[in-house]
């Protein structure tokens, strides 16, 4: 159970590392190409919605490296369970049916890493 929960919070950690830095740190502009709904969101949710993704990849690692209040490890993987649903509900009030496929795929797999981070807990 260990071994499945560090090889899928490290991909997520990667993930959501690179793509909350991306919100957190580059403008409307830079970013547009790859996320088109950038448009349509106020630039200081996005940077929120950064944050809280760089936070919940640094809460998949830290709490279980660390051996302190593991229990953060599953709240961090909910929590990007909740930036999933959100991201989702946001493709889809702007039609965006497709664009929700690797929403759902990342939403199964911090699922899973909250199920997994339950051995710390």
């Amino acid at each position: 159970m260990h071994i499945a929960y560090w090889s899928l919070a490290a991909l997520l950690a990667l993930f959501y590392a690179y793509a909350g830095g991306k919100k957190l740190f580059q403008d409307r502009e830079r970013l547009r190409p790859m996320m088109a709904w950038v448009d349509t969101v106020p630039m200081p949710l996005v940077g929120l919605i950064g944050g809280l993704e760089v936070l919940g990849a640094l809460g998949l690692l830290l709490p279980p490296l660390t051996g302190i209040a593991g229990w953060l490890a599953v709240a961090a993987a909910l929590g990007l369970v909740l930036v999933q649903i959100g991201g989702m509900a946001l493709h889809l009030s702007r039609g965006e049916v497709r664009e929700t496929g690797l929403n759902i795929v990342l939403l199964a797999a911090a699922a899973a890493a909250a199920w997994l981070g339950t051995a710390w807990v």
